[in-house]
């Protein structure tokens, strides 16, 4: 993920936690914030040493930015996301982390685009 499209500074986090909207299920929690001078979307990721150990809080990490990469071009863009991972997300495969983000997309609306063959 290019460094341009990461948010890693407190204050941004704390701009999208005061002025964003938030969105949750069991394993992840999705803050967004427009930001209509942006052209891309920069993430921002959350994950907490409840979670588990480096390795697993590290593996979570890389399966969320994974998936924002492969579905940049479907993503609203000019936004900045959040996304905190709850305890239960450890335990998720790929497949699984992709299902449970996608659900907050849709509950969210934050799909862009529909992708070929989706309703």
């Amino acid at each position: 993920m290019k460094k341009k499209n990461r948010i890693k500074k407190n204050e941004d986090f704390q701009q999208v936690f005061r002025k964003g909207k938030s969105i949750a299920n069991r394993q992840f929690v999705i803050y967004t914030l427009h930001r209509e001078e942006e052209k891309e979307f920069r993430l921002g990721l959350s994950v907490s040493k409840k979670i588990g150990n480096a390795v697993t809080r590290n593996r979570v990490k890389r399966l969320v930015k994974q998936i924002f990469l492969e579905e940049k071009d479907f993503l609203s863009t000019g936004k900045d996301y959040i996304v905190i991972a709850r305890k239960p997300a450890a335990e998720l495969n790929y497949e699984e982390v992709r299902n449970s983000l996608f659900h907050l997309f849709k509950k969210a609306r934050l799909l862009a685009k529909k992708k070929n063959g989706e309703k």
